[in-house]
């Protein structure tokens, strides 16, 4: 079970944070309810305020989404679930937990993959985390952390968000290729040793991502991104499909329910 970050990042002023319109105030879903072939839902945007955090800025997307966002209170979650600069996915599942928000987390490997070890995106933590994360894989069912090993399809994926529903994504932002983005942003946001001209590298560079929908005439998936304020992104699925499933993710994805 892999984790995400760091991820410098250079931010304008004011704060680097942008909110889209709240979820009461838009439809659930765009497209066709019926056929289901286009889902566009409504999450709001919200840029990471840190080069670590793009897994804290997806879960307050999805929060603020369902109307469950409160500042003051996710910021004393954060000090009761002790989340510091490493952030797994694991830890996005106990905060989810926390809220109150139905959740399921699918993941590869229960617990930490001892393979990553030797990974550069994470030597550094490695040690430090692995106690940590595997005692929070052993405790989730006594916390009421919904917690699968198993793999999970488009079809899957496609299903879920018909329903309204969304979820956090981890990928190998190193492979993630956005097709509604002009051009490559001029700094890697996802180098581990700071800003970058070269985004691409042949190296895994974990990522959380907020799936928001689909249009399966085109192919593709819609997403946001957190290391941006202003912006919807999509890429096509085979794209999407190698990030996520990339080496050093364990496919681990978050499913979160709006019928909590």
């Amino acid at each position: 079970m892999p984790r995400a970050g760091p991820a410098p990042f250079l931010y304008p002023s004011g704060g680097g944070r942008r909110l889209s319109p709240s979820r009461s105030s838009l439809p659930r879903r765009l497209g066709n309810p019926s056929s289901g072939d286009f889902v566009q839902l409504p999450v709001p945007v919200i840029q990471q305020l840190f080069h670590w955090d793009c897994g804290l800025a997806c879960s307050r997307m999805v929060l603020r989404y369902l109307g469950q966002l409160d500042d003051a209170e996710f910021e004393r979650a954060l000090q009761e679930l002790r989340l510091t600069r490493s952030i797994w996915t694991i830890d996005l599942a106990y905060l989810m937990r926390r809220f109150g928000v139905r959740h399921r987390f699918c993941t590869q490997t229960l617990g930490v993959d001892k393979g990553y070890k030797n990974q550069p995106f994470y030597r550094k933590h490695f040690d430090a985390e692995e106690t940590r994360v595997n005692q929070l894989f052993a405790q989730a069912k006594t916390c009421k952390v919904l917690v699968e090993k198993c793999r999970v399809s488009m079809q899957d994926i496609q299903a879920h968000l018909a329903q309204g529903h969304v979820a956090i994504v981890l990928v190998n932002s190193g492979v993630l290729h956005c097709d509604l983005c002009s051009s490559p942003p001029k700094y890697c946001c996802f180098a581990p040793s700071g800003p970058r001209r070269l985004c691409r590298s042949p190296e895994y560079q974990g990522h959380f991502v907020v799936l928001r929908g689909y249009s399966r005439a085109a192919g593709c998936v819609f997403y946001n991104n957190p290391a941006y304020a202003d912006r919807m992104c999509s890429a096509s699925v085979s794209n999407f499909e190698e990030a996520r499933t990339s080496y050093g993710t364990d496919e681990d994805i978050l499913f979160v329910y709006g019928d909590s």
